[in-house]
């Protein structure tokens, strides 16, 4: 018997059992995997203190009928899923609209703002300083249009949330990044950010930390969690397992779960792809090229290059032509060498039709609880969001107002 069962060792669900771990919890951490093997480990390894603005659906008619042609490598979808996703992408387009998205960023940002707080005492007592650089990324920008109108909208973001960034003209991004053999209009340099060059292992490092607090992990399905004797029980490889308390943080694979315990939540998958190049100039800070949908982060392995969404099911093949096009893409402005991977990594990222996480209990059984729903920044976001649903636990006054990510918000 376990106080408390956190399904799911990507960075929200390991967070999760950390913090409670450090509250004095017995907390039992279940994965069919090690921890940090599966969505977390794919990422562009950034902790974004500067997206305080969720991503939104976007609302040009040209970009649109771009992605609906697949002529971008920023968007690709599949056919197939598109009768199950369409209904959950109206409702996400209807969140998009300015005067909505505006709420929900105010809301947002009070999670983002904690990020590197947050994250700053982990890295230390896990050891894992020469893991995270402290010198920000940059968003590169090909033509000046594209510059200046992100630039404007970088200032304003500047003023409003306390960002620090730095523009550069193309002359002096070629100063900073002597391997690009391209000339772009000019990047953004945004200070606040924090990289990792290996996502899983630092997730890992926490996984370790939390051991040390006494913690402890078993791996184990949970798909087969069901209520039990007032608490949970849920099947492992040492047997059943049982608690009075169940955290689903199980990222992607959260919906699944629910859906079998009767909850219906608009959730839906971001599927991206990641590659890593070595050897070639490199980059010395990672970069995001705004205008093609594609990271490339100076990693452990190698150059990681990682795609924009995939609009699919969860479980379908491969696909990866937006891998193909990034390519294409980030050889006109760096010389990558041939691939490490033989096959491309595939990954999923866990969405919600407002943008927001579900962090909170659920509505119908007070045993349990929700942590999913991250998007793009389950990563970001992992220490804040369990800090948060620590608070909702042990019923005392959250640090921020939880209401804008409960689950009956749905």
């Amino acid at each position: 018997m376990s106080d408390i069962l956190v399904l799911g060792a990507g960075m929200v669900g390991v967070c999760t059992a950390l913090e409670l771990a450090r509250r004095g919890h017995a907390v039992t951490l279940v994965d069919r995997k090690t921890p940090g093997q599966e969505t977390s480990y794919g990422n562009a390894g950034f902790i974004q203190r500067e997206a305080v603005v969720p991503y939104a659906f976007p609302r040009n008619g040209s970009l649109l009928l771009r992605t609906a042609l697949k002529r971008g490598t920023d968007v690709n979808y599949h056919f197939s899923a598109l009768p199950g996703l369409l209904p959950r992408l109206a409702r996400y387009w209807h969140a998009s609209a300015p005067e909505r998205h505006a709420v929900i960023a105010r809301q947002y940002s009070r999670l983002i703002e904690h990020c590197l707080s947050e994250h700053a005492p982990l890295i230390e007592q896990a050891g894992a300083q020469e893991l995270v650089r402290r010198e920000g990324y940059r968003t590169i920008f090909r033509t000046a249009q594209a510059f200046d109108i992100a630039a404007a909208q970088a200032h304003a973001l500047m003023k409003e949330y306390d960002l620090r960034c730095a523009m550069l003209d193309g002359t002096e991004l070629a100063r900073a990044e002597p391997g690009l053999h391209g000339r772009p209009a000019g990047a953004i340099h945004w200070l606040d950010p924090w990289t990792v060059s290996d996502p899983g292992a630092l997730v890992a490092r926490y996984a370790a930390l939390l051991m040390q607090r006494g913690g402890r992990f078993v791996q184990g399905d949970a798909a087969t969690l069901q209520p039990h004797s007032g608490g949970w029980r849920l099947q492992t490889a040492d047997g059943p397992l049982d608690a009075r308390t169940a955290v689903i943080a199980l990222g992607p694979w959260s919906e699944r779960v629910v859906a079998s315990l009767g909850y219906r939540l608009p959730l839906f998958v971001k599927r991206g792809y990641h590659r890593h190049y070595t050897g070639g100039p490199g980059l010395r800070l990672p970069m995001l090229d705004a205008e093609r949908g594609y990271v490339l982060a100076p990693m452990a392995r190698g150059m990681r290059l990682t795609t924009g969404a995939e609009f699919a099911r969860i479980d379908a093949p491969p696909t990866p032509r937006q891998l193909a096009g990034a390519e294409r893409a980030a050889r006109e402005l760096l010389a990558l060498p041939d691939p490490v991977e033989v096959q491309p990594w595939l990954g999923a990222r866990p969405c919600t039709v407002d943008m927001k996480p579900i962090t909170g209990r659920a509505p119908r059984h007070p045993n349990l609880w929700f942590n999913f729903g991250h998007a793009h920044q389950g990563f970001t976001l992992g220490p804040v969001s369990a800090r948060l649903l620590a608070d909702l636990i042990e019923n005392v006054e959250p640090f921020i107002d939880a209401g804008p990510f409960a689950a009956t918000r749905f």
